[in-house]
């Protein structure tokens, strides 16, 4: 399964950088067995308010956000996540909401994320994190 970080999901909608925008979109609309992070549908919407410069409003968010639950399958994590995302914060200086991110991705099977910031980084196999932006 192929999950998205936040900043995928804001790219889609982001009319300011074209390249970007549809590589996302074409990201989220092609991926087999795409799924969409509880807490990354959760961010999305908060971190959408950077577009209202762009004439992007909370009821296109809202929209766009039910889009994606359309093509992708919403995964809530367990309390397993935790577990996983412990270590990651205290051991290795990871961001707290990174890791519950990592965190949820391990708990749910996920084998691949999509994200500009987090490719680099060690993490727990089988989870491979690609910028697919490079």
């Amino acid at each position: 399964m192929t999950a998205f970080d936040t900043n995928i999901l804001i790219y889609s909608c982001d009319c300011a950088d074209s390249k970007r925008q549809q590589r996302a979109f074409e990201l989220i609309a092609g991926v087999p067995e795409g799924v969409l992070l509880w807490q990354t549908a959760v961010e999305f919407m908060a971190a959408s308010r950077k577009l209202t410069s762009q004439g992007f409003t909370a009821a296109q968010a809202w929209a766009r956000l039910h889009e994606f639950m359309e093509v992708l399958q919403l995964v809530i994590p367990s309390p397993r996540a935790f577990e996983y995302a412990q270590p990651l914060h205290q051991e290795q200086g990871v961001s707290f909401w990174d890791v519950m991110i990592i965190g949820a991705c391990l708990d749910g099977g996920i084998t691949t994320l999509y994200s500009e910031d987090l490719p680099g980084r060690i993490f727990k196999a089988p989870l491979q994190i690609v910028n697919p932006f490079r």
